[in-house]
């Protein structure tokens, strides 16, 4: 797995699947999305590609909602897909929602990163 900026993926999305996965606020106010490229899919998860597509996105549309839930469940299905290229990845952003859960993030949070 290699990790681009969104505005580097163009063309690569073409040839390789390439899944969203944080979205940063630079000091100068910029917004820069990471992305993953998996160049290698199982083959027994070749069927399941879209729908596993589908899904990660969704994880992080609901990570945005904070619908906590979703996200558990949808995270414990994802573990693994991949070859477990992004398990790095959901382990993180499982405990960061473990935290969040803790915290009344109240009605401005978002849930983009913001790097100083």
């Amino acid at each position: 797995m290699h990790i681009i900026f969104k505005k580097n993926s163009i063309g690569v999305d073409d040839k390789y699947t390439v899944l969203d996965l944080d979205t940063f606020s630079l000091p100068d106010g910029s917004l820069h999305t990471a992305c993953c490229v998996i160049e290698n899919i199982p083959i027994f998860e070749l069927g399941q590609t879209e729908s596993l597509k589908a899904l990660h996105a969704n994880l992080l549309v609901e990570y945005g909602k904070q619908n906590w839930d979703y996200c558990d469940q949808a995270i414990e299905h994802l573990t693994g897909k991949w070859g477990g290229e992004l398990d790095t990845f959901y382990v993180d952003l499982k405990a960061r929602i473990d935290m969040y859960k803790t915290l009344d993030l109240g009605d401005n949070w978002s849930p983009i990163i913001h790097k100083q």
